[in-house]
């Protein structure tokens, strides 16, 4: 059997919890923040709407809970962290700003929000936010701030192809994406992308492509999703009106098991599968078994007896 040397747990991948035991050296868990940002592609300055599967922001656990964004952010983490604890009391809390794009708004205000993260002592911040809107300004408070605590930026890159990313309300091209991973690459800044597998229009060999460019740029760390049909997206529109059919649970496992070939081993898979909400998810309803996609991978590989990086 083959054993890959970034997993402890006979995966053919880089696992995150070989990176988390390795770099922190025990059980890290992410407290999801809502900072209250919004999006370029959502607020009018380059579309309306946000993304056609966008309800939104993508926060989970998150709540609100005042107008004063230290204060804002100190009490979600506050409050993830007795969620977190509950079950794992002993882990390590990563600030996690996911919803929406977290680096879009003045500086000063940024500066605050992260602030409110390094003084409540969490042991690193992930950003997740959009490759346009990465000014040399922002850029520089993200260098600062990498020398402070362990920095992730985590970058919605979903697809290589403009015009799925016209179709999806992206509002940036690739050429502007590269533009800003570049920068971050450049201030040193370690940088994990996400790409989803199942967008309109895209056929399997599109979704292959966006790998192989992926693993070209080879970031530090990479998060594959499956593209979910919320309610009150425009999407769930597309889907009830026939004209957008999700992928088949078969064809999502074998797309990311061949994508991983195609993927430095170096790089961190940090996700293979999202986490639909289920309050509000419409289909694919067989991405609620997480567990059965996640094995179902495992399965595959070892079957084809292919493992990340072997297709480079």
């Amino acid at each position: 059997m083959y054993k890959f040397p970034f997993s402890l747990d006979n995966k053919r991948y880089h696992t995150l919890n070989f990176y988390n035991k390795n770099h922190f050296g025990k059980r890290v868990m992410k407290a999801v923040i809502d900072a209250g940002f919004t999006c370029p592609n959502a607020d009018g300055t380059k579309g309306v709407g946000g993304c056609i599967y966008c309800r939104g922001g993508s926060g989970y656990f998150t709540a609100r809970y005042s107008d004063n964004i230290y204060e804002d952010v100190t009490n979600q983490l506050k409050s993830e962290r007795d969620r977190i604890y509950k079950k794992f009391p002993d882990s390590l809390i990563v600030a996690y700003f996911q919803a929406n794009t977290n680096t879009y708004a003045p500086v000063s205000v940024l500066e605050k929000a992260y602030n409110a993260a390094l003084d409540f002592g969490v042991a690193g911040i992930s950003i997740g936010t959009r490759a346009d809107c990465l000014s040399d300004e922002v850029t520089m408070l993200l260098e600062r701030l990498a020398k402070k605590t362990e920095l992730t930026v985590e970058l919605g890159l979903q697809t290589i192809h403009d015009k799925t990313a016209e179709l999806i309300n992206r509002c940036y091209s690739y050429s502007e994406f590269l533009a800003g991973y570049e920068k971050l690459k450049k201030a040193g800044i370690r940088t994990c992308l996400h790409i989803i597998n199942g967008l309109p229009g895209e056929s399997y060999k599109d979704m292959i492509a966006t790998a192989k460019e992926v693993g070209r740029l080879a970031p530090d760390g990479v998060k594959i999703h499956l593209l979910h049909i919320n309610k009150d997206t425009v999407l769930e529109k597309m889907y009830l009106d026939g004209k957008y059919i999700p992928m088949e649970k078969e064809d999502y496992i074998k797309t990311v098991a061949e994508q991983l070939l195609y993927i430095p081993q170096t790089t961190v898979i940090e996700r293979l599968t999202g986490d639909g909400d289920r309050r509000y998810l419409v289909a694919p309803l067989w991405s609620r078994d997480k567990i059965s996609v996640l094995g179902g991978i495992d399965k595959y590989m070892a079957q084809f007896d292919i493992w990340q990086g072997k297709g480079i």
